[in-house]
């Protein structure tokens, strides 16, 4: 895809479209990008295929540009449920891509359950990788000793530590959508070597009552040695409305993302049952996207930005288009320069039939 010539309002720029639903076929939505970088210039974004029929689970496919994001390549397949495992098809969704630090390989975490499924609620980690830039995947069958079904969304956080990197991976819980003695929970997943997955910590509930955070995005705090995650929002139950005031809700690890505090409000940053992208850039500026309307409207972005030691911004735009937009995920290029991609569409009524792509500077 090239040039995006629809008018906009907001401070991303370059805005182009990685792709666009095709007509007629097996799919009725295009979903949940996330963007990855392979070499200089040469980006990925993995994003899903949505089957007909079903609420959040179809195909993962990988586009691929050479030029920096000006122009994309048609979608080359990651997962497809198509593809049988022995005796059970499945299909997926939320792709997380990483690209670990001095390797030849990217990464492609996902969620898969049984086709059957109404919803991919009930969920296991899977993973593929690619070796040649997002040309062709590999699937893995990753260790997980993580017992209970889960969800993806936000990015792989690589934690330094002596002996080597630790990985983090934020997923949540929601078994209590189709079991009445289920939970929705938020934790955290960690590896040593992207292959084998335990769990390092949940989030605990606030001590005033349970509120369903999830989506959380994991980033370095304020001090060197805390870790920050900040949550989308719903009230506790199969409802899951906009809790009042509609806010984010966070948490901090000062071990690494195994002992996390209480989940408690974030005052400044606006959520209403909607996903939005938590990060930090290289100069320790914190930087929230999200969107702003009310619950279930999905139509423009908004960001803060707070700098170190330094308090929430106003809200600024980051994308109007009159268009219905959901899911953002940003990542940095260079200090406090940012890739972002997103799923939208072409109308103020109808989702997710196209992926767009941008670049975002912090000033």
């Amino acid at each position: 895809m090239t040039n995006d010539d629809r008018p906009y309002v907001g401070d991303v720029k370059d805005v182009r479209l990685v792709a666009t639903l095709k007509r007629p076929g097996l799919y009725n939505r295009i979903w949940q990008p996330f963007i990855e970088i392979w070499r200089p210039a040469h980006l990925l974004v993995a994003y899903g295929l949505h089957l007909t029929g079903k609420v959040d689970m179809g195909d993962i496919v990988c586009a691929i540009s050479t030029d920096d994001g000006n122009t994309w390549e048609e979608p080359v397949t990651i997962f497809d449920h198509r593809v049988a495992l022995g005796t059970l098809r499945v299909a997926y969704a939320n792709p997380v891509l990483y690209h670990p630090l001095g390797q030849d390989v990217v990464w492609c975490y996902a969620m898969r359950c049984p086709l059957y499924y109404r919803d991919s609620e009930d969920s296991q980690l899977c993973a593929a990788y690619s070796a040649d830039g997002g040309r062709s995947w590999q699937p893995v069958e990753l260790a997980v000793h993580y017992h209970s079904p889960l969800i993806t969304c936000a990015g792989v956080l690589a934690v330094p530590r002596e002996d080597g990197a630790r990985y983090l991976l934020p997923v949540h819980r929601n078994t209590l959508r189709h079991d009445p003695l289920g939970s929705q929970d938020q934790l955290v997943l960690e590896s040593t070597n992207l292959l084998e997955w335990k769990l390092a910590g949940y989030v605990p509930h606030p001590a005033a009552g349970r509120v369903f955070m999830h989506e959380g995005n994991v980033a370095p705090g304020d001090t060197p040695s805390e870790l920050k995650i900040v949550m989308r929002t719903a009230t506790y139950g199969r409802d899951a409305k906009a809790l009042e005031p509609p806010n984010a809700y966070s948490s901090v690890s000062a071990d690494g993302g195994r002992a996390w505090s209480p989940g408690r409000p974030e005052p400044a940053l606006y959520n209403a049952v909607s996903k939005a992208y938590f990060g930090q850039d290289a100069r320790g500026n914190h930087i929230y996207v999200y969107s702003t309307g009310p619950a279930g409207q999905r139509r423009a972005f908004g960001y803060k930005i707070r700098a170190p030691s330094g308090s929430w911004s106003d809200e600024r735009p980051f994308y109007d288009a009159g268009v219905r937009n959901s899911y953002p995920t940003l990542l940095e290029r260079a200090p406090g320069r940012f890739y972002a991609v997103w799923d939208s569409s072409d109308s103020p009524d109808v989702p997710r039939t196209a992926i767009r792509f941008g670049r975002f500077d912090i000033g």
